[in-house]
């Protein structure tokens, strides 16, 4: 079976994490964590920073803070290094950090216990990036930013079916996705080139952030398609948020309530989706 080129970006991401002494090194040395910045310049505090402001940010903005966060459950998917998981380690009674290398869980958690409540976090392993190794119905709220579009299609929707079967009866999911842009006419081809970087020379690929950026872009979902998957496997009543800087609106179902955000990328658009019940509940028990 051929190697994917998105595979081996995040084994060795996963991998250079494990050899780096400690988070503030991941942060200063590799060009894959979220802003993508490198050297002396770069540091973990201000990376925790950075996911405490858009934490707050988001959160206030699509009405997802309740007044009894703090004896509720948020999972994570897509935490990596910890950059908003401390935030949310401060905020809730219990966090369950869910990425897909065991070398980023342990930076997490490093992170979270400099920087948050370490006593609150949980970790669970996404096996094969698919499947989150955890029991199901656990979660109050399930978040994920800038995570879903790292994968395939296909693996982005098993991926929401994962965190309809994670959250509990009545909860809610917050998931961010990317859809087409006109740049995508230069990026999209752009960023097979860069798969071919991260598969032949991903020593040289993990520093660079234009391969970095362009290499970790795997797939463009519309709303439209997430809620047609949504749809077959829980119920719920949804809104979508879009950046304003879009002028066209999604394609979306009917009765889907619309919001903008502003310093939303314009590719950028958050589903979030109340009261879910799932149809089906399957997975790992324990």
């Amino acid at each position: 079976m051929a190697v994917r080129a998105r595979s081996v970006i995040w084994r060795r991401a996963g991998r250079r994490s494990e050899t780096l002494g400690n988070a503030d090194e991941v942060v200063r040395d590799t060009g894959w964590v979220f802003n993508n910045v490198t050297g002396e310049e770069a540091s973990l505090p201000l990376f925790v920073a950075q996911g405490d402001e858009e934490v707050e940010r988001w959160f206030r903005l699509m009405s997802l803070v309740r007044p009894d966060d703090h004896q509720r459950t948020v999972l994570e998917i897509g935490s990596g290094i910890g950059r908003m998981t401390a935030a949310f380690s401060r905020r809730y009674a219990r966090v369950i950090a869910a990425d897909i290398d065991p070398g980023f869980l342990e930076r997490c958690r490093e992170t979270v216990s400099r920087y948050g409540n370490v006593a609150r976090l949980e970790t669970a392993v996404v096996e094969g990036g698919r499947t989150i190794l955890a029991a199901g119905s656990q979660a109050d709220l399930v978040f994920s930013y800038i995570t879903l579009q790292h994968c395939s299609p296909e693996v982005a929707l098993e991926l929401v079916a994962e965190a309809v079967r994670m959250v509990k009866p009545g909860g809610t999911l917050a998931l961010n996705f990317r859809t087409w842009s006109r740049a995508d006419l230069l990026l999209w081809p752009a960023g097979r080139v860069a798969h071919v970087v991260w598969r032949f020379a991903p020593h040289v690929a993990e520093r660079s952030r234009l391969i970095t950026r362009l290499g970790w872009q795997a797939n463009r979902l519309g709303p439209a398609e997430v809620f047609r998957h949504f749809s077959t496997v829980a119920t719920g009543t949804a809104r979508v948020y879009q950046p304003t800087k879009r002028r066209r609106q999604f394609e979306m179902p009917s009765g889907v309530a619309v919001h903008r955000l502003t310093d939303l990328h314009p590719s950028h658009y958050f589903i979030v989706i109340d009261d879910v019940h799932s149809k089906s509940v399957a997975g790992p028990t324990s």
